[in-house]
């Protein structure tokens, strides 16, 4: 099979980077890949490193004189490789997939991955799903959900998580984790509970919420507690609202780190806090570190995390549950079981394997050609 992934993302990329990059490098070797991205993105940079992928700089722009002649470089593209499948990632490079096919003699199908809550009403939706859409990725049941409520309905609709690396995202020793504990947060009393997130510092992944709950605790209590926050600097009015708690002391930002297994390896417990998300990698990883994993119950994240088996599940935005959870965490030792069970969880429904297997059966579903030259 003969695969073009596309990305719009010209910088970071966030979770689209990831998806993208673990697809390619399941499949490469065994099918024909190539990722067109921007050469400014994160998303490039990844690409290229992967053996076999063709990575090429290719930008996806929403002003019409630059799109137009992105869409004829792009059917160029798709005309002399003669790609099976283009599987598109945002609305930029949807539109352009879309337009870069027609009139195509070898027409490659188009999947398009969700990976957002956001509405799906509007006319260039309900075109792309009508003329640009060959089936679609929901990356949670609540995402397939909204898909269903939609023009996209007509197509093809599948869930499927997205698959985290359990090799690198494992459980470290007692030892290794003190030893980070110590590189990130210094030398800490016995007793500190440690909870950490890599899902990012915007106002909408949560974590100011645990801050403020670590604010209304008791001088004694609040000294027990750190949080490690990766991601973004924080600025503007969320870093005033954040000095304004006067907690400084119990959250550290260790920015966006290279290898964000480490902050987790740090840790007790992950959080994931989200006011809006349709699946979280940050969660995941997690659970595949073998943290019990506290979640909001926005969007896809309850369906990552079992509450009660291995992490719970607060109302999202309300600070009342989370600081009553905070206050019975100090109080009560870690249920042995979670952590293991936490491990296990990651290993059998986020695997890397998992997720690539279930979105090839897709693409085969999709695309009945390519999956009978692959049995011939």
């Amino acid at each position: 099979m003969k695969i073009l992934y596309t990305n719009f993302h010209p910088r970071n990329g966030g979770g689209h980077a990831n998806y993208i990059a673990n697809l390619a490098r399941s499949f490469q070797g065994e099918h024909q890949v190539a990722v067109a991205t921007p050469g400014t993105s994160r998303l490039y940079g990844m690409a290229s490193d992967i053996a076999g992928v063709q990575c090429l700089d290719m930008p996806f722009s929403t002003r019409p004189a630059a799109m137009s002649a992105e869409v004829l470089t792009l059917r160029l593209l798709l005309r002399e490789g003669r790609f099976d499948l283009i599987h598109v990632n945002g609305s930029a490079d949807h539109r352009q997939a879309m337009l870069a096919r027609v009139g195509l003699r070898d027409r490659p199908r188009i999947i398009w991955t969700k990976h957002n809550t956001t509405p799906i009403r509007s006319m260039g939706n309900r075109l792309r799903a009508q003329m640009g859409t060959d089936g679609v990725i929901g990356v949670s049941d609540f995402v397939s959900s909204l898909l269903l409520d939609s023009s996209y309905a007509r197509c093809p609709i599948r869930t499927i998580h997205h698959g985290v690396d359990t090799d690198r995202f494992r459980p470290v020793t007692a030892a290794r984790a003190q030893v980070l504990r110590r590189q990130f947060l210094g030398d800490l009393p016995a007793d500190t509970l440690v909870l950490a997130s890599v899902g990012g510092t915007d106002r909408d992944k949560g974590w100011i919420y645990l801050a403020q709950a670590i604010a209304k605790l008791p001088i004694a209590l609040r000294a027990r507690v750190r949080l490690l926050v990766a991601g973004d600097p924080i600025q503007g009015p969320l870093l005033e609202d954040f000095k304004r708690l006067g907690v400084g002391t119990s959250v550290v930002f260790p920015g966006l780190v290279d290898r964000p297994e480490l902050v987790l390896a740090a840790a007790h417990i992950g959080f994931v806090l989200s006011l809006h998300e349709a699946f979280s990698f940050a969660a995941a990883e997690s659970l595949s570190t073998g943290l019990p994993t506290l979640v909001s119950d926005a969007g896809g994240l309850p369906e990552v995390v079992r509450d009660g088996v291995d992490g719970w599940v607060v109302p999202a935005g309300n600070l009342d549950a989370v600081h009553a959870w905070l206050r019975q965490r100090l109080a009560e030792p870690l249920p042995p079981t979670m952590s293991p069970a936490a491990r296990k969880h990651a290993e059998t429904a986020f695997s890397l394997r998992g997720f690539a297997r279930r979105t090839l059966d897709f693409y085969q579903q999709v695309c009945p050609a390519c999956a009978r030259r692959r049995r011939a």
